[in-house]
């Protein structure tokens, strides 16, 4: 059977390409952007990509269209598609009709941390033997691809609540059916598509209502808008987080940038992790894997040993250069309070140490101008700020001024280049947050310093 698959080298598409490709199908594929390293992962899987989109590539004669939610109706392709008369489906529905139904799925949702989280988890039943499948939208080190089968019956997914095609606007993660459901937190984000967050929670509601009463829901005792989706009805068994609160799983500070903490279950100790990463974040979603994992038969003991040799993932507070005192980090950044804690990890761990954090304000929801203010009082841990302003943003960054006073508007990446090589003349760490390539920064910072 031969799929072709519209928007490929998208972390989602790529790694169901993957998966397709392990269970035996030929595998095709189009996108706008076809570059490694996505290209690359999957050309060496003997899968044939296409630059851009049009009828012609359709020529192949695919028995069946995956189309991803970044295509819309006007498309060359999906055009094509519909007038072919074509068998189509979403990457979602696809997944869950050939490779989630009679496994025992781990899905991970929230605004943020669902990659980081996804990956521990994964890394946390490999570890143990259970080699599991999963697709995650990233590249976890430990493992160093996104997505595979794996041999058992388990299988991890980072659970987006994203919409899945132009023909299918529910969220990815009503697909799923997971049995172990990880709720990491919950915001406002997506403004392209969600009218306001009453309506992200009416999705996660939607998610809540498949998880099985003999499944377990793992969520964090703080966050209130998870609270109120669980409040408009709940099915499962649920399991609370916390640190340094009362909770089923408790997390204690022993340093307090996240790099050392102790877990209790019920009162009782089970270890400490003791890690490279910072971050309270960081802490959540490994109480949270640690938990999902203690569901499926797994130890407390032996995930903490697990986490214990956990790499982060890629584009995660990735080192890329560390020279002449100056160390700079690939993060990404796509809402104010994932750029927030991200800080305030780093500023725990290095003291009053310099941090220059430069911003490219990528994601949709943040193109909008929706978090003005809280994306401002987001940078208040570091010494300088420099929000990156390309020619076809829809909002002026000069509104941020206003709310705080270590920020600067630049819209020339040379000049941002020129900023970061001042600071080789001392102990400076420079953090660059985008979802996206940034114009090509990183590779210019490594041929500059």
């Amino acid at each position: 059977m031969h799929i072709h698959i519209l928007g490929i080298c998208g972390t989602f598409m790529g790694g169901l390409a993957l998966i397709a490709r392990e269970l035996g199908y030929s595998v095709s594929g189009s996108d706008q952007n076809v570059y490694p390293p996505m290209s690359t992962q999957l050309e060496e899987q003997g899968i044939r990509l296409m630059n851009g989109y049009s009828a012609e590539n359709l020529d192949c004669k695919p028995d069946l269209v995956v189309i991803g939610n970044a295509m819309s109706r006007g498309n060359p392709e999906v055009e094509a598609v519909l007038n072919l008369g074509l068998p189509y489906i979403s990457g979602p529905q696809w997944l869950a009709e050939h490779v989630l139904q009679k496994r025992w799925v781990l899905a991970v949702a929230g605004t943020h941390g669902k990659t980081t989280t996804s990956s521990m988890l994964s890394w946390i039943l490999e570890f143990n033997g259970f080699n599991p499948g999963f697709l995650i939208g990233g590249i976890p080190l430990n493992f160093g691809i996104s997505a595979r089968l794996g041999s058992s019956d388990f299988f991890v997914i980072e659970a987006d609540e994203y919409d899945c095609a132009f023909f299918d606007k529910r969220s990815k993660f009503v697909h799923y059916r997971p049995r172990t459901a990880i709720l990491n937190n919950l915001e406002y984000d997506h403004a392209d598509i969600f009218e306001n967050l009453d309506a992200i929670k009416k999705q996660f509601h939607h998610l809540v209502r498949t998880v099985p009463a003999e499944g377990l829901i793992i969520a964090p005792s703080c966050d209130q808008n998870i609270s109120d989706v669980l409040t408009m009805g709940c099915w499962t068994p649920i399991v609370k987080t916390a640190i340094e609160t009362k909770a089923d799983w408790q997390a204690e500070l022993i340093k307090s940038d996240g790099s050392c903490f102790s877990i209790q279950f019920d009162g009782q100790n089970q270890g400490t992790v003791q890690w490279d990463l910072t971050g309270h974040h960081n802490v959540y979603n490994a109480l949270s894997a640690i938990a999902a994992a203690r569901h499926i038969g797994i130890l407390p003991s032996d995930a903490i040993a697990a986490l214990q040799k956990f790499q982060n993932v890629k584009r995660r507070m990735e080192v890329i250069i560390n020279k002449g005192g100056i160390t700079v980090y690939d993060d990404f950044a796509h809402h104010p309070t994932a750029i927030k804690t991200t800080l305030d990890g780093l500023r725990k761990q290095v003291g009053k140490q310099k941090i220059l954090a430069i911003i490219e304000p990528r994601s949709n929801t943040m193109r909008l101008g929706i978090h003005t203010r809280s994306l401002a009082e987001s940078l208040a841990e570091a010494d300088e700020a420099i929000i990156y302003q390309p020619e076809n943003l829809d909002w002026d960054l000069s509104q941020l001024l206003q709310y705080g006073n270590n920020i600067r508007i630049c819209n020339d990446l040379e000049a941002i280049i020129d900023s970061i090589k001042i600071q080789t003349n001392g102990c400076c760490h420079v953090l660059l947050m985008s979802n996206g390539s940034f114009g090509g920064i990183y590779q210019r910072l490594r041929n500059e310093l």
